[in-house]
């Protein structure tokens, strides 16, 4: 009986690796700061046009923050040291001079999780040709792998946000770090302190009539959102509130969360009467199922210092959102 078992177990064990993958089992654990991406260039290319092209594209400025700061920080790795703990790193662009033109984009080559763009291409124009090609495409890959990390490490110390699921119907993941300022009227505002200012989150819930489809819906965002700045977020002194800096010229596109439609506004706010500024970025998700839109907005007040960082994060907890 003994005998049976053993050829059992042993049959069972020689299957199951077959069927799995070595090269996932061995794979370990990827590396790297968030919105940092390794390039994998020679020196000479990096200071020259294939740089230039690719700086273009990774290092455009983010929209809608009160001074230029690049959608990642690049770190140039030249090919012949690409090797060793160095391949470990989350989001690597390798450049292959002398080949067919092609861009691939991959996962998990040498670690996991972790995305690795090759661009190839046999001279430099047919090199940055690819590389502007398929510029939008390269960002948005990066990107969507660093808001994975960024919602992995949050992960680590969630709030309780059963106050939300029971009173709106909405469940989003954002660390203790944050505290509820505001919890009125189906109204929510959350903040965490930082350094020199806060981050701050406000979730809210419109009648579905509120926001209609047509050319002027980045204005009716922007007069939804003063109005709740003016009943919801006082400034320093009595009488001062949160507005929209008209001065700086908002920017809409359309998106999904959650498998819903939803409109994505970046700006600028500032508080009326007081010296105080910062930007935010606005997600008015159309939820028809419950006759309602629901809005989330993430904000900052960090004076004196770079925001892009700050800014990724409250986006990084805004796409964690689920509508019940």
């Amino acid at each position: 009986m003994q005998k049976i078992l053993l050829v059992l177990v042993t049959l069972i064990f020689v299957v199951a690796c077959k069927e799995s993958n070595p090269k996932e089992r061995l794979l370990v654990d990827s590396s790297g700061i968030v919105n940092e991406v390794s390039v994998v260039l020679d020196n000479e290319s990096w200071k020259g046009r294939i740089g230039e092209a690719i700086r273009d594209v990774l290092a455009a400025p983010v929209y809608g923050l009160p001074q230029d700061e690049p959608l990642f920080t690049i770190n140039q790795i030249p090919s012949n040291v690409f090797s060793g703990f160095i391949t470990k790193n989350r989001t690597i662009l390798k450049i292959e001079p002398g080949k067919d033109s092609d861009t691939q984009f991959l996962n998990n080559v040498y670690a996991q999780p972790q995305r690795v763009i090759v661009v190839r291409g046999k001279t430099q124009d047919a090199i940055i040709d690819q590389i502007q090609e398929h510029g939008d495409r390269i960002v948005e890959s990066f990107k969507k792998m660093e808001i994975y990390e960024k919602q992995r490490l949050i992960k680590k110390s969630l709030y309780n946000t059963a106050f939300l699921k029971e009173k709106i119907g909405v469940d989003i993941n954002f660390p203790t770090a944050y505290r509820v300022a505001k919890d009125e009227d189906h109204f929510f505002w959350i903040r965490k302190d930082v350094n020199t200012g806060t981050l701050n989150l406000m979730i809210y819930e419109l009648p579905y009539n509120r926001i209609i489809r047509n050319d002027n819906m980045i204005n009716q965002i922007v007069a939804i959102r003063d109005s709740v700045g003016k009943a919801y977020i006082e400034g320093p002194t009595e009488g001062t509130y949160m507005i929209t800096e008209y001065a700086y010229t908002p920017f809409q596109t359309e998106t999904i969360l959650d498998d819903t439609p939803a409109l994505e506004t970046k700006g600028m706010w500032e508080v009326k009467k007081a010296f105080m500024a910062g930007p935010y970025i606005n997600y008015a998700i159309e939820d028809k199922r419950n006759n309602r839109w629901v809005v989330v907005e993430g904000f900052a007040y960090a004076p004196s210092v770079e925001k892009r960082d700050y800014m990724f994060e409250l986006e990084a907890i805004i796409k964690s959102i689920k509508i019940n």
